[in-house]
Formats: C-alpha cells, structure tokens, sequence
C-alpha cells in the first residue's frame, strides 16, 4: 500500500465529511422498496438504524460492521425526517445487540443484490475494468485505485478490506506495460522484419564508445511541442525506446519464429 497515504487508506469505505445535498439526495433517499424492508422492523431505533445501513452502504461501498453509526448526523436526521421520527437519537440503541447490525446487514445485501468482492464472475468482471483502464489510461495508481472503488460502488460489489484492493492496482500496471510492449513488438515485426533488429542495435554500445547509437541519437536539449522537427524525431525516438523494450526480453525472436 505504499501508493496511499496513511490519510488515504483511512478515508478508505468510511465518512470523511458530512454529504453534500446532491449526495442527500442522490444516496440517502428512501425509495419504496427500501421503505418496504424498514417497515418489517419494529422500533424506530431498529428503523432508522436500517436506513442507515441501507444508505451507508450504497454512499460508501460497503457496512461499518462494528461501528455501524459512524455516520454524519446530518445523514441521521435526514433519514429520520423521511420516516417521520421526531427523535433521531433513538437510533443510538440500534447497536446495543451487535447480531441485530449483522443480521440487517444480510438482509440488505441480499434484497438489494449487492455482491462479494470474492464472487468469481464479478471478480472476472472487475480484474477486467481494472486491466483494461490500466492500459487505455496514462494515470497512477492512486487515480485508478480510486477508479477502482468508484467501479465497485457502482456495481454493487462490496469493498474489500483497503489492502486487498490495493495489492491489486500495482499488479494491472505491469500487466497493462506488457501488453504495451507485446502490442509494440508486434507492429513492428509486421512493419518489417529487418526493423527490429535494427532497433535493437541501437541499444548497442559500440566499442570505443561510451554511449549507444541511441543516446548519441538523442537531441542535448529538448524542443518544445509544436516547436517544429524536433517533434517528429523525438516521437521516433520514443517509438524506438518502446519496442526495443520488448526485444530485450526477447519477445522479437519469439515473434520471428512464429511462437
């Protein structure tokens, strides 16, 4: 986890601040069916701590388990007044039987469909979206870890804990690089065989030398974008960079053989 701050990490799945009033309204608005679970409940502690955890979960991608009143009062008294309980303050007895949180929380996820992180299909789905905006998004991993949580929420699919998720952001950059040099090694050999021979010669440090043909290459000072040819050799370097990265590991060799 050494991408996230120990900040970061902490905000994970939790209340950092009170909702703003789109999010009120967006999250924290009670519509029939959530209303027809919390009417099943028979005290209003039991009622409004249900809608809580109803709209805790749809704002933060996950329950609070032991400590399921980590909400912002504002959030209370919202859900309070669409239930038209006066006291809000009764829902501080909604945790005294821990069960009572647990078994809600059950039911909740099983009537509003919300899956585990550990389902095999969604798990498929969202090693999918993870490799895949790795590789069509130039972004760190702060950026797509926080991608990531938004795909999840959007989902229904229940966070996990912190360092499980971001065990698995690094592990889609180095895979999404592979597939940028596999994809570079590719073109080239179909561009022309010779070519990427020729490329890896330029990594070559002549004897005599004390740099390779590509760094000779290299302009001593960069022009700027737009500024005219340099543009143009310098993508052609970059070009040359990219797929001699794959020929180092020997990807060419496999490709002129047909592998």
């Amino acid at each position: 986890m050494e991408f996230l701050t120990d900040e970061q990490a902490e905000a994970y799945g939790t209340f950092t601040e009170a909702p703003t009033r789109p999010e009120l309204e967006r999250f924290f608005f009670l519509d029939d069916d959530d209303r027809d679970l919390i009417a099943l409940r028979r005290t209003d502690a039991h009622r409004l701590g249900m809608a809580v955890q109803i709209c805790t979960v749809r704002y933060a991608g996950r329950f609070l388990g032991e400590d399921p009143l980590a909400v912002p009062w504002e959030a209370v008294e919202n859900l309070a007044g669409q239930l038209g309980i006066a006291d809000a303050s009764c829902v501080k007895r909604y945790a005294e039987r821990r069960s009572t949180v647990y078994e809600h929380a059950d039911e909740i996820q099983r009537r509003c469909k919300y899956r585990h992180f550990t389902d095999r299909k969604w798990g498929r789905e969202f090693r999918s979206f993870l490799y895949g905006r790795a590789w069509t998004h130039a972004e760190g991993p702060v950026a797509l870890f926080n991608h990531a949580v938004t795909w999840l929420r959007k989902n229904r699919v229940l966070l996990p804990g912190v360092s499980v998720l971001a065990r698995q952001v690094p592990e889609a950059r180095p895979a999404a690089e592979r597939r940028l040099y596999d994809a570079a090694a590719r073109a080239t050999y179909r561009a022309d065989p010779v070519l990427a021979p020729a490329l890896a010669e330029l990594l070559v440090v002549p004897e005599g030398r004390r740099v390779s043909e590509l760094e000779r290459l290299r302009p001593t000072q960069r022009p700027r974008p737009g500024s005219g040819s340099g543009d143009g050799h310098l993508l052609a370097t970059h070009l040359a960079e990219t797929a001699v990265l794959e020929l180092e590991a020997g990807e060419a060799g496999r490709l002129r053989h047909g592998e």
